[in-house]
């Protein structure tokens, strides 16, 4: 996997990412903090130039950094609710119901990361795995949020509510966020985006949370959407403490 940029970079070096190598573009200013902290870590260094940083990306933009780490690792649902069982919190998760756009995968990864969601679950077919261009636009949020990829998202959300897990779906003609009790143990599941959740999706979801919209356009970018909802349910956790 290829990390590119400064933030990206940092959050990896941080976290637990195995890093094999990393590409510096010669004469950019800032990089001793990342320079040592490789040394310290005995990654191997390769000062170069730019226009081979540029080859190395689809658009050239890479901030003079770029680093070589071993492929994402996801995590299984067992660990996750294994992580919120040792935090003492209740379970909190996102299921991404075909999103495509590793833009849209990247920004919710970096939402789920800085709200607290233990988990996103995400299917192995027609959607978007986590990419480079998903942990770029994460922002370093993808060496955090434990992702598990699941061959049917159906099977699971009955494992989920076998579990009594409430699931929840995000769509226009449900019910106001703000009227809905999306405390305790919570799955939140996000349509991809050109058909939104899948009908039989749907039918499986306890109930049905859509944002209040007053303007003249009546839809949102999937990243967006889930942003909005996802704090609505911090919100209402934050109420019972």
């Amino acid at each position: 996997m290829i990390i590119v940029g400064k933030n990206p970079v940092k959050e990896a070096l941080k976290s637990e990412t195995t890093i094999t190598k990393i590409y510096i573009q010669k004469g950019i200013h800032d990089m001793e903090s990342i320079v040592s902290i490789a040394r310290d870590r005995k990654i191997r260094i390769d000062f170069t130039d730019k226009n081979y940083l540029d080859k190395m990306t689809e658009n050239g933009k890479h901030q003079g950094l770029i680093a070589i780490a071993e492929e994402f690792k996801y995590s299984t649902l067992a660990e996750i609710k294994k992580s919120a069982k040792e935090k003492g919190e209740s379970l909190f998760l996102l299921v991404l119901d075909g999103i495509e756009d590793p833009h849209n995968l990247g920004s919710i990864l970096r939402v789920a990361e800085c709200s607290g969601v233990h988990g996103v679950i995400i299917p192995k077919h027609r959607a978007c795995s986590v990419t480079d261009t998903a942990a770029k636009v994460s922002s370093g949020a993808s060496n955090y949020v434990k992702v598990c990829m699941v061959t049917n998202i159906n099977d699971t959300l009955r494992q989920l509510s076998d579990d009594f897990i409430n699931i929840f779906c995000a769509d226009m003609d449900g019910t106001s966020m703000c009227d809905l009790n999306m405390t305790g143990d919570v799955a939140m599941v996000i349509g991809g985006e050109g058909n939104g959740v899948k009908p039989l999706t749907r039918k499986l979801c306890d109930g049905v949370a859509s944002i209040d919209m007053f303007g003249e356009i009546n839809s949102l970018n999937a990243s967006v959407a889930c942003g909005i909802i996802v704090y609505e349910i911090v919100r209402q956790r934050k109420l019972l403490k």
